[in-house]
Formats: structure tokens, C-alpha cells, sequence
């Protein structure tokens, strides 16, 4: 890998750098997102049989509103469980929209670095031209060994660039996906929430 590194030269620092940032998004949001963590299965009947119990009390909400991103959209519904379906629902809007730019952290970072990644592999291949037409001597002669170092920072440019930009593009669009579906489950349990506390539904 160190060789890879020295062979392309300094344009390839600014991939080095990309390519840490971009698995350490990674690892964080494939551990973040996991739907265990982001909607329990077993919150909304846990949440409906204590609020039966006990109905809504400091501890219960406390607890939600430190909890899982769903968690904390029944906390904010249960604050607002005494008043209209409607209202108690836009509490939940209100608060699922905070959620959710909570989900999406960090992945505009990770989009943009796949991206720029290519572009600046183009660049590190413009460089490495550059020193090659450099090499050329006025009188038509060249330096081979200049030749072979531009030539070798223009290919693994190029190279390093893709190597970043691809799983950077996957995963930014696995995650957006991802995203997208823990939104449509919560919202879901939230309208069951709802409805379960004012009667539409049975629990």
C-alpha cells in the first residue's frame, strides 16, 4: 500500500485522506442505522402496555426522549396524548423531522466524497501528464526515468480515484435507502401509536 502511496506521488494525499473519512462514515453509519437500534420491534407494545398501566409520567418520557430515533417520536406524542389525534400527530411530525436529520448525518459528507474522488484522481492524472510533457527536452529527447514517474502518478491517480469513488457511491446510496425505509417504519408505528391511545385501533 506504501508503495502504491510513494508510486502516485503527493496529488494522491488528498485520496488518502478521502478514502479514512469515507470508511469511518461508513462504520458509523452501518452501526447507527441498524433497525434494532433505530426502531425496536418491541417499542410501540411496551410503550402502549406502560402508558396503560401507568399512563404518561416524567419517567416514561425521560426514558423515550434519551432513547432509540422511534422512541423519541412517542415521547413527543405522548406529551400531547390529552389533546386531538391531529395535534398529537403533529407533534410526531414535528419531532420525526429531527429524526430523520439525525439518520441522514453525515451522509452528504460521504456523497461528496464520492463525487470529488474521481475528479481529483483527474487531477492527479493532469499533474502526471504535466511532468511528463515537463521531462521532454527541447531537443526532442526525454528523461525515462521522469517519463516513468509521471506516467506512474497519472495511471494510480486515476486508479486511487475510482478505487474511493465507488464504495463511497454505493454505500451513500445503500444508506440513503436505508434511511428512507427506518422513516416509513416509524412513521407507520407512530400512526398505530396514535391511534392505538385514542381508541381507532386495537393494540
Amino acid at each position: 500500500m506504501f508503495a502504491f502511496i510513494e508510486a502516485a506521488g503527493w496529488p494522491v494525499w488528498p485520496l488518502v485522506l478521502a478514502s479514512v473519512i469515507s470508511l469511518a462514515i461508513i462504520g458509523e453509519r452501518a452501526w447507527s442505522l441498524r433497525s434494532s437500534v433505530v426502531t425496536p420491534p418491541e417499542l410501540l407494545g411496551q410503550v402502549v402496555t406502560e402508558y396503560r398501566q401507568n399512563g404518561v409520567n416524567p419517567m416514561l418520557l425521560a426514558r423515550l426522549s434519551t432513547g432509540a430515533p422511534l422512541a423519541q417520536v412517542f415521547a413527543a406524542g405522548l406529551k400531547n396524548v390529552k389533546a386531538t389525534p391531529q395535534v398529537m400527530k403533529e407533534a410526531i411530525d414535528d419531532a420525526g423531522r429531527a429524526v430523520a436529520h439525525d439518520l441522514e448525518r453525515f451522509l452528504s459528507t460521504l456523497g461528496t466524497i464520492a463525487s470529488i474522488s474521481p475528479l481529483l484522481g483527474l487531477l492527479g492524472t493532469v499533474i502526471g501528464m504535466i511532468e511528463i510533457f515537463g521531462s521532454q527536452a527541447p531537443t526532442g529527447g526525454s528523461n525515462p526515468v521522469v517519463l516513468a514517474h509521471g506516467i506512474s502518478i497519472a495511471l494510480y491517480n486515476t486508479a486511487m480515484g475510482l478505487i474511493v469513488a465507488i464504495p463511497s457511491m454505493i454505500f451513500y446510496r445503500y444508506f440513503r435507502s436505508k434511511v428512507d425505509s427506518l422513516i416509513v417504519e416509524m412513521e407507520s408505528q407512530a400512526v398505530k401509536l396514535v391511534e392505538i391511545l385514542h381508541g381507532e385501533r386495537q393494540g
